[in-house]
């Protein structure tokens, strides 16, 4: 992902992030550390992707988001399941 995109944070998506003990910084890292997209779909009509990678203190995450209004935002994002981790892994060989 290209740096200096904008995010599109609120409430809503921050306070998601955090019951999974995730912070909105951890999440734009993820997308700024070259992560491995892993799938791409349509949710009700609008376009969601999720992708793995590294936070800058090295936290493996799963995060999924989407475009709107020419920004990123966060739908949600967790701790790497073993198959992301495992595909992560695989794709850095």
């Amino acid at each position: 992902m290209a740096s200096g995109i904008e995010f599109d944070w609120d409430d809503e998506n921050r306070k998601h992030l955090a019951a999974h003990k995730i912070s909105s910084a951890e999440f734009e890292q993820v997308l700024s550390n070259d992560p491995i997209d892993l799938a791409f779909g349509l949710v009700d009509g609008e376009e969601r992707y999720r992708s793995v990678g590294l936070t800058n203190r090295g936290r493996l995450l799963s995060v999924a988001w989407t475009i709107r209004n020419g920004r990123v935002r966060a739908i949600t994002a967790f701790a790497a399941s073993v198959s992301d981790r495992k595909a992560f892994l695989e794709r850095l060989k």
